[in-house]
């Protein structure tokens, strides 16, 4: 019927489905763990679920996911694995208790199970899901307030038609654990139940995933300080040329290599924490708050503490990037300055090699001359002989007077052998490359109407 699917199409077509909202019955106890799951494998996870009663039999196979949801007695365990955290979720009947009292007493789990789960605790939420009116806003409001043992609190009217009232003070209990109190009309269904408290929860975790970068964003502070003094005043020497280019260069290089440690040490670390701020955002817009008169609804709370951390982050992270942008054209002047400052000192290498080799032609051509010289002098000589041994012969010559006359002669063919050798060696060496010789350069060098003087 249809062409063979892509490769990916059923995992894609299945993530809508890979973490499915349960359905709660109220009243309900809903407990949330979640736990920072660096250096835990799923093998150990597994190992801690199978120390649940009539859980034995799970494998491994069945971690393979992020999802997994294990039926109990009494009540249903949700795991969910994430980047990097894993959240334990266990919905039971809600226990009798005293509003403001600990219902650790009656969880259908064994507590020490709950405290050695594999991790390290970045969340806890007691969520207590109770069946009540919420007309008008005060009742449930007065309803909820008895679990929180007078405390201040906040709330807010969830749903476009307040169809339930939630209630939490942000407090961590002895026991460590937030309480968050949901009041529903009995007509509730169990989808919108299991709605409500995946929200609930969902904005409780991914809100103390986000503020992970709070810490380490004023932890960033006295070196982000410093590292901006330090290029300041490198770029004012850079101004003043107060010190070699060298030695700027040096220091720029290890202010650049420390930025760029940072970033990437920390830049995952920063973007995961706005990525937590969008869905604590989403999560909030999804609740669709309404406010009840005297109190503060759980966004508005939310942004008057979270929104300043998440802005200090965002502001850090920004200023980072921006100091390593500017190391970076702090870096390409310098260079800039470095390469025109090479180019100087190539230029009077050039001038001093040019000076040379003018001098050396010059030399040349006085050593072309004497050559000139001497050569006519011993071919002068000769014809001398010459000349005297013709009179010795019987021939009516005057050596002194043949050898006067054949000087210039002498002397003009010397200078024109010498001129065509110099031009042919010249002919040579004009199709070579950088390499050429030496005597093609002095004849660039050479006025176009003159040459070697003999």
């Amino acid at each position: 019927m249809l062409p063979p699917d892509a490769a990916l199409r059923q995992e894609l077509h299945n993530e809508l489905h890979a973490r499915p909202t349960g359905r709660i019955r109220l009243p309900a106890l809903v407990l949330q763990v979640a736990v920072l799951n660096e250096g835990i494998s799923r093998e150990r996870e597994l190992e801690h679920l199978r120390r649940l009663s009539s859980q034995g039999e799970l494998h491994l196979d069945q971690l393979a996911g992020t999802f997994l949801r294990l039926r109990l007695s009494g009540g249903t365990l949700k795991w969910e694995r994430h980047t990097e955290f894993t959240s334990y979720t266990l919905v039971q009947s809600l226990p009798q208790a005293a509003p403001d009292g600990n219902l650790a007493g009656g969880v259908i789990v064994d507590p020490l199970w709950l405290k050695n789960i594999p991790g390290r605790t970045i969340a806890a939420v007691e969520l207590v899901m109770l069946v009540g009116e919420v007309e008008p806003p005060a009742k449930p409001l007065q309803q909820a307030q008895e679990w929180f043992g007078g405390q201040p609190v906040v709330a807010s009217m969830l749903g476009r038609n307040g169809h339930s009232c939630a209630v939490t003070d942000f407090r961590l209990r002895p026991d460590g654990f937030e309480r968050i109190v949901v009041v529903a009309p009995p007509t509730t269904s169990e989808t919108r139940a299991g709605r409500i408290a995946a929200r609930l929860l969902e904005l409780e975790a991914y809100r103390m995933m986000a503020l992970l970068g709070w810490p380490v964003a004023k932890a960033l502070r006295e070196m982000l300080n410093a590292a901006e003094q330090s290029l300041a005043a490198i770029t004012q020497e850079m101004q003043a040329s107060s010190r070699s280019d060298q030695e700027l260069l040096d220091e720029l290089k290890a202010l650049a290599a420390q930025i760029e440690h940072a970033m990437a040490r920390y830049g995952y670390r920063f973007a995961a924490s706005a990525a937590y701020q969008r869905i604590v955002a989403s999560r909030l817009a999804e609740l669709r708050e309404a406010p009840i008169s005297g109190t503060q609804t759980i966004g508005e709370f939310l942004q008057r503490r979270f929104a300043p951390a998440m802005a200090t982050v965002e502001y850090t992270a920004g200023r980072l990037n921006a100091l390593s942008q500017r190391i970076e054209r702090a870096g390409a002047l310098l260079r800039t300055r470095v390469d025109i400052a090479l180019e100087q000192q190539s230029q009077q290498l050039l001038a001093k090699l040019t000076r040379g080799q003018e001098l050396q032609f010059q030399l040349q051509r006085t050593v072309e001359g004497l050559s000139i010289a001497a050569i006519s002098y011993y071919v002068v000589g000769l014809l001398y002989y010459m000349a005297k041994a013709a009179k010795a012969g019987g021939l009516s010559v005057q050596p002194e007077l043949l050898t006067g006359l054949a000087i210039p002669g002498v002397v003009g063919g010397i200078w024109w052998l010498t001129r065509k050798i110099h031009h042919r060696l010249i002919a040579e060496h004009s199709g070579g490359n950088s390499g050429a010789s030496r005597v093609a350069e002095v004849t660039r060098l050479t006025p176009p109407n003159q040459g070697p003087q003999g």
